[in-house]
């Protein structure tokens, strides 16, 4: 009977079930409860309870492949990476990048109370997603950096409750003068652009987009930007991500190419099974000055973002108090939570189709730009910078 309880398949599902029970409470909740922030509660709370493992990760067979799985996966990412879209919404673009800015310089001016590494942790995870969490968790692991690498990980787990808050509410706002205007005649309906690449002829035809072939290319790629990192000052991560962008942009391999393959979801998990050791270290001494460090690193981020775009004059660029305090949560919340914000902000102010259409027209395009520059893009390449800095 124990040998049932304690073979790697067991453990396995152990995780697995894990991130499902995330999956079902985020579903459930109409993504007003994280899904990220469940899993991880759960994996802190087995393991400050001993239910859990420390090592359950390894256990379960997936260290191996997990470690490698990053490259990959910021490959993927890389392709999903709308050029047109970016170039045609430059001042979102230009905007999102000050936010990012904000966010360092808080960083960096909280030191003196929350501690440098801390501080260098935040930075690229405030900024970005999954892969800048898992760069800046691992590198801290690697220094034997507890407090950080825990740090890290609550930060990414509850930073979009901190974003989404703010995004809606002042979308809000934007929403309901955007209707007075189409109310009174002073602007029309027009079809609202679909965010998605659509499909074209690339190099690999359609019928060669087998799982396999995706999946190879992007090992490929992954192998490539490794070792270009290992032979140049550039982090891998950035060498992935600029890869699969340009291979993309060019229509050299397909946009979504682990979708294609049918492997992101799985990699996805494996990203997130490298940052899980880190809170297995965390004692209950650990637990409340983390607690702290990520509330002060949350709260001063939002207090320095909204300051300077809606009281000074950092949104003047997109000619919108609410708009640009929108666009500089899109790195708390990253796409396609900008996506989803946006739908429902349409749904909160008006039940009309042609009224939806009208606030996502003005809308959508600069919340899903700012999610998709921040997180999907220039984090990594932050992340890829302050890792040195550890």
């Amino acid at each position: 009977m124990e040998i049932i309880f304690t073979n790697a398949q067991f453990y396995l599902f152990v995780v697995l079930a894990i991130f499902a029970i995330g999956d079902y409470c985020g579903i459930i909740s109409k993504a007003k409860v994280s899904s990220v922030f469940i899993a991880m509660l759960l994996f802190l709370i087995g393991f400050m309870s001993g239910i859990l493992p420390e090592d359950i990760i390894e256990r379960a067979g997936l260290s191996s492949f997990a470690s490698i799985s990053a490259s990959l996966l910021i490959f993927h990412m890389g392709t999903m990476i709308n050029m047109k879209q970016l170039i045609n919404e430059w001042k979102t673009v230009v905007t999102a990048i000050l936010s990012m800015i904000v966010v360092m310089i808080v960083c960096f001016i909280l030191i003196p109370f929350i501690g440098y590494d801390n501080a260098i942790v935040a930075i690229p995870v405030l900024n970005g997603g999954l892969i800048s969490t898992q760069i800046m968790t691992e590198a801290a692991q690697e220094a034997n950096l507890v407090i950080p690498a825990a740090v890290a990980v609550v930060i990414y787990a509850i930073k979009k409750f901190a974003g989404a808050y703010p995004a809606s509410f002042f979308g809000v706002k934007e929403a309901n003068k955007i209707l007075a205007d189409y109310r009174a005649k002073k602007i029309s309906a027009t079809k609202v652009e679909n965010t998605e690449k659509k499909d074209e002829k690339i190099l690999i035809s359609n019928k060669f987009q087998t799982d396999f072939i995706c999946i190879c290319v992007a090992g490929l790629f992954a192998w490539i930007s490794v070792s270009l990192g290992e032979l140049t000052p550039l982090n891998h991560s950035i060498w992935a991500l600029l890869s699969g962008a340009l291979l993309s942009y060019f229509k050299i391999v397909p946009a979504r190419i682990l979708e294609k393959g049918k492997a992101s979801g799985l990699l996805s998990m494996l990203v997130y099974a490298t940052i899980i050791p880190s809170l297995a270290k965390i004692s209950m001494d650990d637990l409340l000055t983390v607690g702290i460090t990520c509330l002060i690193l949350i709260v001063a981020s939002l207090i320095g973002l909204i300051t300077c775009f809606y009281v000074l004059p950092g949104w003047k660029l997109v000619k919108s108090k609410n708009i640009a305090v929108g666009i500089s949560m899109g790195q708390l919340l990253g796409f396609p939570a900008t996506y989803l914000i946006s739908h429902e902000i349409a749904k909160a102010v008006t039940d009309d189709p042609e009224e939806q259409n009208i606030v996502l027209e003005h809308i959508m395009p600069a919340y899903v730009v700012a999610g998709m520059t921040t997180v999907t893009t220039l984090s990594i390449v932050v992340a890829g910078i302050f890792v040195n800095f550890l």
